[in-house]
């Protein structure tokens, strides 16, 4: 029962929460029991029933996202990740046909992410867009439609935003994967932070993070709502100081590609971005 619930990964579903919070941000009268069930569908049923195919077909022997000592994988991780799966399915035709056929699309995805008769997470350019779109755009874009009270279309705004998510969340991607290296290779994973080495997975994210900086620039300035970004760029200074650190003792070290410091980076960057979309949502 340990052993299962620590490779859910709960609190890992919280740091994908300013996706959520971002498009409820910006819909227009939110339907607020959509909103409710929207939430939990993705964060306390889909997520973490991800998490837990991602650990079940991996069986890492190395740390892994916010567990540094993975026990090692029962089969009631598999039957429970099915259970949340098919729950949260059931409980998103409470808010619509749509809004259910974008969880299972997205359920599809990431069992093809892991599971190793496709396993998605061995091609390091496809692995990364399927991140990039379905965490990012794909979750703004269903959150968006299923809170609000009709249909409220794709125009540029939505498609924009939902870039600023995808790119948000492709940033720490590779980062993520840095101190995997030498467990992917003896698996087979070809990951992008892999194909990019070390260094090239800083100078990646940081270019992904810098587009996801202008495009927000953009979307605030055409809004007239410019303070919204100011306050973003004083929640990114963190990450940035973080950033700047750890790559320097990176260049210094390879060993400071550590656990340690990449789950540093990742709490750093997801309660700041916490912090500054709850502001946006209130």
């Amino acid at each position: 029962m340990k052993s299962t619930l620590l490779h859910l990964r709960l609190p890992f579903s919280l740091l994908l929460l300013p996706v959520y919070l971002f498009a409820y941000s910006e819909v227009p009268n939110p339907n607020i029991y959509n909103a409710i069930v929207v939430f939990i569908v993705w964060h306390l049923f889909v997520y973490p029933a991800s998490n837990a195919y991602n650990s079940y077909f991996d069986k890492d022997e190395g740390s892994i996202a916010l567990i540094k000592e993975p026990p090692k994988v029962q089969k009631s991780l598999l039957v429970t990740a099915y259970v949340l799966e098919w729950t949260g399915l059931l409980m998103a035709f409470l808010v619509s046909f749509e809004f259910a056929l974008a969880v299972a699309i997205y359920n599809s995805f990431s069992k093809a992410y892991s599971h190793p008769r496709i396993r998605i997470k061995k091609y390091p350019i496809l692995s990364f867009l399927v991140v990039f779109i379905f965490q990012g755009f794909f979750i703004y874009y269903s959150c968006y439609q299923a809170i609000g009270q009709y249909d409220l279309g794709l125009n540029a705004d939505v498609i924009q935003a939902g870039l600023i998510a995808s790119c948000l969340i492709g940033a720490s991607y590779p980062l993520t994967q840095v101190y995997q290296h030498e467990e992917d290779c003896k698996r087979g994973d070809k990951t992008l932070s892999l194909l990019l080495g070390v260094k090239g997975s800083f100078l990646f994210s940081g270019f992904v993070f810098f587009l996801g900086f202008a495009l927000m620039f953009d979307y605030w300035n055409r809004q007239n709502e410019l303070y919204n970004f100011w306050v973003f760029a004083l929640c990114c200074s963190p990450i940035l100081g973080y950033f700047l650190w750890w790559f320097k003792q990176c260049l210094n070290r390879v060993e400071a590609a550590s656990f340690k410091n990449a789950m540093g980076m990742t709490l750093m960057s997801g309660l700041m971005m916490l912090l500054y979309f709850s502001w946006l949502w209130l």
